[in-house]
């Protein structure tokens, strides 16, 4: 079978199974008539084929038709893509359907980062044949300065992640009710089984027994092809050694440094260049997600002082043994996802260092709008009295007033001098969305 024959047969095959979309809303709509390339950047399975399918009900629902959806994964081994054939796609397409005019048709590119030069394919189709594109990737470069000046203002883009919490509780059709006593025993140990698995959909909606395997598999791929082998890394222990130093270390400032000489103690050999290499690789695929240290000037930040988060609570557990320290982690961890997912327009989240610290400072240009503090348990006095005089602290240098702790089940709110301060458990906090 020629490659034009197995893309002709991929074509038919995708829009066939259109007629069984059922998939579960998720928060994030993409539009439907902008006139954009719409990129849509994430890990791996954390939902984005999803996001174009629910996208293509919508679409079916208005009345277009089938043969005028054009989706495509290039995550198929059988095929290698690059700049000179990537146009078999269009011809194929075009043989099948040759009374459907291209700019009726609707595209949709899943995991494009997979095909080489797909940038220039993308533009030379949306100026010359259609407006109607959509893709997904695995990399974050689909977010970077490359790819805007590549795309020249055509593009909108929106990032995925692993799900919500009112996500998880949408998808296990749990009631969000605040109010109510046998909701709110049931979300508690909902969002305790969250902060251990994490978001992503399917191990969400597989039996606990099964959760690890699925988690393994998510990792040994983003681990071999996404790293190993797209960035052409040996050996590869080296990587497997950096991501553990990093999820040992989430929450705290991150030296590249020290773990560049942890590895040369070790007798590994790497340069200093390749370890920070190694460093944007892992945020390239989604794995970690930097944080810097807030500063007041809007052109500079201190990135010396870097922290990284991880995309995923059961990602992280997948890869450590339990650690005494790790309920705090863990917490902290999915209040920054919560966060970093509910960016708006135009709003930086950084952390605070002075004396002390503030996890969280959410900023638009040189405004702090909020924030945030997050601690397991505030009943040791030592624990509230650090915790809230670095949240205190941060409020007087920032100017910022909208104070918030979040913890695993305090909740109160707290007189100080710089106004009120709002404790909430974190489970409520991420389902009140007056509170995030």
């Amino acid at each position: 079978m020629t490659d034009k024959e197995l893309v002709k047969q991929l074509i038919v095959n995708s829009q066939v199974r259109l007629e069984t979309i059922d998939s579960v809303e998720r928060n994030m709509k993409l539009p439907i008539s902008s006139g954009k390339i719409i990129t849509v950047p994430g890990v791996r399975r954390c939902g984005k084929s999803t996001l174009l399918l629910l996208t293509i009900k919508q679409l079916l629902a208005k009345g277009v038709e089938r043969k005028q959806i054009l989706f495509f994964n290039f995550d198929d081994e059988r095929i290698k893509w690059d700049g000179q054939n990537l146009d078999t796609i269009i011809v194929a397409y075009r043989e099948l359907y040759p009374d459907i005019p291209l700019h009726d048709v609707y595209m949709f590119f899943d995991e494009v980062q997979m095909a080489s030069d797909w940038q220039s394919f993308v533009r030379r189709i949306y100026e010359e044949e259609c407006r109607n594109i959509y893709i997904t990737g695995s990399n974050s470069q689909m977010l970077s300065s490359e790819l805007a000046t590549v795309l020249r203002g055509r593009s909108l883009q929106y990032e995925e992640f692993p799900l919500s919490f009112d996500e998880v509780c949408r998808f296990r059709k749990v009631d969000t009710n605040l109010y109510s006593a046998a909701s709110r025993a049931r979300l508690v140990t909902l969002f305790d089984e969250y902060l251990m698995w994490g978001g992503f959909p399917e191990v969400v909606m597989a039996e606990k027994e099964l959760r690890d395997k699925i988690l393994s598999d998510y990792y040994y791929v983003m681990l071999y092809r996404d790293m190993v082998e797209h960035f052409n890394i040996s050996p590869a222990t080296v990587v497997r050694y950096y991501i553990r130093r990093v999820m040992e270390n989430v929450t705290k400032p991150t030296s590249i440094n020290k773990i560049f000489n942890e590895l040369k103690s070790m007798g590994v050999s790497l340069s200093k260049e390749r370890a920070y290499t190694l460093a944007e690789q892992c945020e390239a695929i989604y794995l970690f997600l930097p944080l810097s240290r807030y500063t007041a000037s809007v052109h500079r930040a201190i990135t010396s002082e870097t922290k990284f988060y991880c995309i995923d609570n059961g990602l992280r557990k997948l890869t450590l043994k339990p650690q005494s320290d790790d309920n705090g982690k863990m917490l902290e961890n999915a209040v920054y996802l919560h966060l970093r997912r509910s960016l708006g327009e135009m709003q930086k989240l950084t952390y605070f260092k002075g004396r002390g610290e503030c996890d969280f400072v959410i900023s638009r240009q040189e405004n702090v709008e909020s924030l945030v503090q997050v601690t397991w348990d505030m009943s040791e006095p030592n624990t509230y009295n650090r915790e809230l005089s670095g949240l205190l602290e941060a409020s007087k240098a920032t100017g910022c007033r909208d104070m918030w702790i979040i913890t695993h089940e305090e909740e109160r709110d707290i007189e100080t001098e710089c106004g009120v301060v709002h404790v909430v458990p974190a489970w409520k906090w991420t389902l009140d969305a007056s509170a995030s």
